[in-house]
């Protein structure tokens, strides 16, 4: 058995996520959890719910969390972090909520949460934490003692967020016909975001020009493209695109999207292209959706070879880098010094989220659409 390691201060992690739903009649009410208080009419929800309807009514997410605990458990019992771990979603069951009241139950008192997102933005960091306050309320009101909760930093420049995501668009090149792989280009996609929101994502200082939004995708897409010229010999061009846009036309979002993108390619010439879903930590349903099936089905009307690489999901080492960063905060919480691992050029992220850092969105029209936090 392997020494066992103090997580001390700390009790007990969480897994926070989105949610999703597991089955057809499960699609509607969900897609109102998201929109609640927006005033989106069932029928939109319905046309919305079109995209989960094709799968069965079933979106992936909740099984990839399942996926994702179970190799963190195990990572943990093999190094001797004896630290249970949760799960507890934003839009489904399990509800944060009552994953919080089973936790004070269990007599946890000081939580660590881990959230499937690994950058800064309004919905990827300072939602979920307003969701936790929420939660805090509801418990408070019902008389229960109330933990302390901290967030794991951002982890998109970890080492195991990142070396799975590199091997991923290595195997895909791989994959694609010989003739076309060294002129093959990347395209490194996320989530669209409004303008406006990227450009306050992020401690103040770095507002503007997309925020850290942006710029720590941009830093990720540069490390990876740089490990695959090393490792293959070959410079492939790329770009950073964006996917899943779902607002009103006339507020201005993050381009080129990654269908306009493809169509852009193809005019210049270009004789494949290998998408990396960066933004998104495993293959749920914007994955499935909007890049297996609509970004294919351009590719295959272009004629244009497509591969799309595979998102990070319960890969062995991203459990090994929250071990690394749960360490790491015990570190700090005790007052000890510790070298935070983080590549690239931007460094390790706050702990802390500062005053005014990714504030809150301004209020949409109700003619929004439904499937985005920002819609």
């Amino acid at each position: 058995m392997p020494d066992a390691l103090d997580a001390t201060p700390y009790d007990a992690l969480l897994l926070l996520s989105f949610g999703g739903p597991e089955g057809p009649d499960e699609v509607v009410p969900f897609l109102e959890n998201v929109t609640r208080g927006r005033g989106i009419p069932t029928e939109r929800l319905k046309e919305v719910g079109q995209h989960y309807f094709l799968f069965g009514g079933v979106s992936p997410i909740n099984d990839q969390n399942r996926a994702l605990l179970d190799v963190l458990r195990k990572d943990f019992a093999e190094h001797g972090l004896d630290l249970p771990i949760y799960w507890g979603n934003r839009n489904w069951a399990p509800y944060l909520t009552d994953t919080l009241r089973e936790m004070v139950a269990d007599g946890r008192r000081r939580i660590l949460v881990l959230t499937t997102s690994a950058y800064a933005s309004y919905s990827g960091c300072r939602q979920y934490r307003e969701n936790l306050a929420d939660s805090l309320a509801a418990l408070d009101a019902e008389g229960l003692p109330l933990p302390k909760i901290d967030k794991l930093r951002h982890y998109f420049n970890h080492e195991g967020f990142l070396e799975p995501m590199i091997e991923g668009v290595l195997r895909s090149l791989t994959d694609l016909p010989e003739d076309v792989r060294d002129g093959a280009h990347l395209a490194f996609s996320t989530h669209s975001i409004p303008l406006a929101a990227a450009d306050t994502s992020g401690p103040v200082e770095d507002h503007g020009d997309g925020g850290a939004y942006v710029a720590q995708h941009l830093d990720v897409a540069r490390q990876i493209a740089d490990a695959v010229r090393d490792r293959t010999g070959v410079e492939h061009p790329w770009q950073l695109v964006y996917q899943s846009r779902s607002g009103a036309p006339h507020i201005p979002w993050l381009e080129p999207d990654i269908c306009d993108h493809l169509e852009e390619r193809h005019a210049a010439g270009v004789p494949a292209v290998v998408i990396a879903p960066i933004g998104f930590v495993s293959d749920h349903m914007e994955v499935l959706y909007d890049l297996d099936t609509e970004a294919r089905a351009r590719a295959e009307e272009l004629g244009l070879p497509m591969r799309r690489s595979a998102t990070v999901g319960a890969d062995p080492r991203f459990a090994a880098a929250v071990r690394d960063l749960v360490l790491e905060r015990v570190a700090v919480e005790r007052g000890q010094e510790v070298t935070p691992c983080a590549l690239g050029a931007l460094g390790p992220s706050h702990n802390l989220c500062p005053a005014g850092c990714c504030p809150a969105r301004a209020p949409r029209p109700a003619a929004a659409g439904a499937d985005s936090p920002y819609a």
